[in-house]
């Protein structure tokens, strides 16, 4: 399909153009629960489809099949996705070598106007995209909105960054010269997303590589394939070109490992576990044979998250902060509070009224829209289930505990809670990536600082204060990339709150945020000397 074939957007948009987050939708309106239940019906009658990977616009299929199912009702199969192998980099290496040329000399207008269309698109067919997210992954409708609206912003506000990108200007302009500086792609790069915000990142790290000009392998995560797949397909009909975009389905150790060494991959934008981000990275620096650049890498690698809970909290807000952080989307957020570390003068308080408070949390299926629903795959909840195990020995505890079995056989597993956990504990150390919450003791606001910056991670925490010395300390000394006053540490906004962490959790690449656009391009300084 050529760059002609481009479908402009609904409406209009420039650099310019003032950008607003997506709003919430409001589920207590009859109008808008009867729409979630109509889509989740829909979606449901469309499930169990097979679906081809797409490499240079060829439909491709496989012997061996990725079966995505609902977590909620394992039995429930959400979609057949084709098992990409090693063999499979090369091909897809090249096809986005052959569409890079044109892509890159396509316009950032038209490149811009391509996310803003898939943007109206999405919009329109909200409801559709929730309820997929509630069926592969779990999400409740509000998380599963969230997911949605994020997905419209980074479109909406990676457009408009290109467009300004394009538009750069040095500093000054030397007396005597006309100086140009331009921002170019970097070229073919592989786009390796999470399960946990299958549409939001996906999209996100895909739009942020190609409005730039560069080409993308789309690798998904193995949890959540059906939603690449529906955007993938959407791409296509707002107009992308063959080969800008590449759908390949499979597994990080075969296919994924291929596409990182390749001499050919300029850039790896990941977001996931520290483990494979490391690997990633690792692999990345080793220069190959017919390789003539460094590869960057855009990694986004977790956290162990805290919220301290000071003296002179407000402790209805923290309390439901710290509900919210750490068993929003069961805690399967690298934003997600895993720690409390609450004022040893407030301590017994909070936690009895924690306690309580978790205790009111109801866990089911979220396509019911209840607060808590499983875990995405059997692995995580034997995880999760082999951390509560450690917990028993490591604190005291207060709250959940157990898997929840249901008819469905879905991997649920209560809200848990354990106190008097020691700042260096497993539990307090090691990203657990559920619903687990770890209280901790501090002496004071230098203890609790110190207990906060104690882990190998760094990507967001929270803290809960009227003092404005504590606060400005924190500003200061609470080391994390993501620091929020007085709220919860998960729900990051695209523009408000560009989103990335220091040490172990990543590159603090800052998606969502002005310079992030500047990680999928190379600045070429032009100097020409007037006559």
């Amino acid at each position: 399909m050529a760059t002609a074939d481009i479908a402009p957007p609904t409406l209009l948009r420039t650099a310019e153009t003032p950008f607003a987050n997506e709003p919430f939708v409001d589920f207590s309106t009859a109008e808008n629960k009867r729409a979630m239940e109509d889509a989740l019906a829909k979606v449901e009658s469309m499930l169990g489809q097979e679906y081809d990977n797409v490499v240079g616009g060829k439909r491709l299929r496989t012997a061996s099949k990725i079966i995505s199912v609902n977590p909620a009702r394992p039995k429930q199969v959400i979609g057949i996705h084709q098992r990409a192998e090693a063999d499979l980099a090369e091909q897809a290496v090249e096809a986005a070598l052959a569409a890079f040329p044109a892509w890159s000399k396509t316009s950032a207008s038209d490149r811009a106007a391509l996310l803003f269309r898939a943007a109206d698109l999405i919009r329109e067919r909200k409801f559709e995209f929730l309820a997929w997210l509630t069926l592969e992954v779990g999400k409740n409708w509000a998380e599963a909105d969230a997911d949605v609206g994020e997905t419209i912003d980074f479109l909406e506000f990676y457009g408009r960054q290109a467009l300004k990108l394009d538009a750069a200007k040095t500093p000054i302009q030397f007396p005597g010269e006309r100086n140009q500086l331009r921002y170019l792609p970097l070229g073919v790069g592989a786009v390796i997303p999470p399960w946990n915000f299958p549409f939001a990142i996906m999209a996100g790290m895909t739009a942020a590589a190609i409005v730039c000009g560069n080409t993308v392998i789309l690798k998904p995560s193995v949890d959540a394939p059906t939603i690449a797949a529906r955007f993938f397909a959407l791409l296509e009909e707002v107009g992308l070109p063959d080969g800008v975009v590449n759908l390949c389905q499979g597994e990080g150790p075969e296919f994924g490992s291929a596409v990182v060494a390749h001499p050919q991959t300029r850039f790896i934008a990941f977001t996931g576990s520290k483990a494979v981000g490391l690997e990633i990275h690792e692999s990345a620096a080793k220069t190959q044979p017919g390789q003539i650049f460094i590869k960057r890498t855009i990694l986004e690698m977790g956290g162990k998250d805290s919220i301290i809970v000071d003296e002179d909290a407000n402790l209805d807000a923290a309390i439901e902060g710290v509900v919210a952080s750490a068993f929003g989307f069961n805690g399967q957020k690298c934003s997600a509070c895993s720690r409390a570390i609450v004022d040893e003068r407030i301590y017994d308080i909070f936690c009895e009224r924690l306690q309580a408070r978790v205790a009111e949390i109801k866990t089911g299926d979220p396509a019911k829209n209840i607060y808590t629903g499983p875990v995405i795959s059997p692995k995580s909840y034997n995880k999760v289930l082999s951390y509560i195990e450690i917990g028993r020995k490591e604190g005291r505890l207060l709250n959940g505990g157990s898997a929840i079995q249901t008819e469905e056989g879905g991997y649920y597993i209560q809200p848990t809670v354990f106190a008097d956990v020691s700042p260096t504990a497993r539990i307090a150390q090691e990203e657990i990536f559920g619903p687990v919450l770890a209280i901790i003791k501090s002496k004071n606001f230098d203890d609790a600082l110190s207990i906060a910056n104690n882990t190998e991670y760094g990507l967001t925490g929270a803290l809960y204060s009227t003092s404005r010395e504590k606060l400005d300390r924190a500003r200061e000394e609470f080391h994390v990339g993501n620091l929020y006053f007085n709220r919860k540490c998960t729900g990051a906004m695209v523009g408000a709150h560009p989103f990335g962490g220091f040490n172990m959790s990543g590159t603090d690449s800052k998606a969502g945020g002005a310079d992030y656009l500047l990680l999928f391009t190379q600045a070429k300084s032009i100097a020409e000397k007037l006559s």
